[in-house]
């Protein structure tokens, strides 16, 4: 999905969630949104969480290794002839090696965080900060070149915003079971 706004893909979250009988993960006032960390429903992967599916177990630049060509992922390469200009059909280029597909390019997907500085602290599963201005979005799209599709590439922005190349993709939070 593309041409979405970060507000626009909270409220399909709560949609999907209800539509599939799971709690609403996201309480939405306005412009005020308030994630319920215990609800089971699908919800936008955090910072943290969107790099590490998009790593896929990898340390490299790109969870390819650390080089990724015109078959791996729809981006702004060189090739006048290569270069789509478009978003492509889900599913176009391979997955990585945890099935997931799109991870690098297409378009931009909005996380659940404000942008703002790391903790230079040693953290598990961190959130960004509690309050901002922009929201981060992760993968760079089909108009960015490779420097922006990194694993580790960070940019955000404002959560009205919505362009041909900023989507979403969704995260279902698991119950963990005492042993």
């Amino acid at each position: 999905m593309e041409n979405i706004t970060w507000f626009q893909a909270v409220s399909y979250c709560n949609a999907r969630s209800l539509k599939e009988k799971l709690t609403p993960v996201y309480t939405i006032y306005g412009e005020n949104v308030i994630w319920n960390r215990d609800a089971i429903g699908y919800r936008l992967p955090t910072e943290a969480e969107w790099e590490y599916a998009c790593r896929a177990g990898t340390v490299t630049s790109f969870n390819t290794g650390n080089f990724l060509n015109e078959d791996s992922a729809n981006y702004k390469c060189d090739s006048l002839y290569l270069y789509r200009r478009k978003t492509t059909p889900r599913n176009t280029f391979p997955p990585n090696s945890w099935g997931l597909y799109d991870m690098h390019g297409n378009v931009w997907e909005w996380c659940w965080d404000w942008y703002g500085d790391y903790s230079i602290s040693i953290q598990r599963d961190p959130i960004g900060p509690l309050k901002g201005t922009e929201r981060v979005i992760r993968g760079g799209s089909w108009n960015y070149s490779l420097k922006k599709l990194r694993s580790a590439c960070r940019n955000s922005d404002f959560p009205e915003y919505c362009g041909c190349d900023v989507g979403f993709r969704v995260a279902l939070s698991i119950i963990e079971l005492d042993d």
